[in-house]
């Protein structure tokens, strides 16, 4: 048994090495993207355990859009669902960040989900991007839209 130990290690090694040398270069963010589902809440939660493994940086952006005809209205409602995005993270904050030695910070962005990823990377380095299984982009091809223009690995949690 520990002749296949050793050239198990042996064979791993080089990989080892390239994985850890890929993670040392790595730009030192996360970002997750929430919408408040709980397929959402199942991503945030992987992304504070790899945040706290690999001691990096997570971002948490919650998007959303403002459709209303008056200009009142789209005031009234942006307050309301950043309000309403601030109530909710700061219940998840208690549950899932606080207590668990991890820098991070938490945006609102009004738009679609893959634009608001898209210019984020532009003006951040991220390390790679986490999202929900179910989380909203809009539709499958705003999905693939996303899919196809970011330049960073893509994790998807069930």
């Amino acid at each position: 048994m520990r002749l296949i130990k050793v050239r198990l290690n042996r064979i791993l090694s080089p990989y080892v090495r390239i994985v850890n040398k890929a993670m040392m270069e790595m730009p030192k963010t996360i970002l997750c993207t929430i919408d408040f589902s709980d397929s959402s809440k199942h991503a945030l939660q992987w992304s504070v355990v790899i945040s706290q493994k690999l001691k990096i940086h997570l971002t948490v952006l919650y998007t959303y859009r403002l459709v209303s005809s008056q200009k009142e209205e789209v005031l009234q409602m942006r307050k309301k669902l950043e309000d309403d995005a601030t109530k909710n993270f700061l219940s998840w904050e208690k549950e899932f960040l606080i207590g668990k030695e991890i820098s991070y910070d938490f945006k609102t962005e009004v738009g679609f989900v893959a634009d608001r990823i898209e210019e984020y990377a532009k003006k951040n380095p991220i390390g790679f991007l986490v999202m929900g299984r179910n989380s909203s982009t809009g539709s499958k091809e705003s999905f693939d839209e996303l899919v196809g223009h970011i330049d960073m690995p893509l994790v998807i949690v069930p």
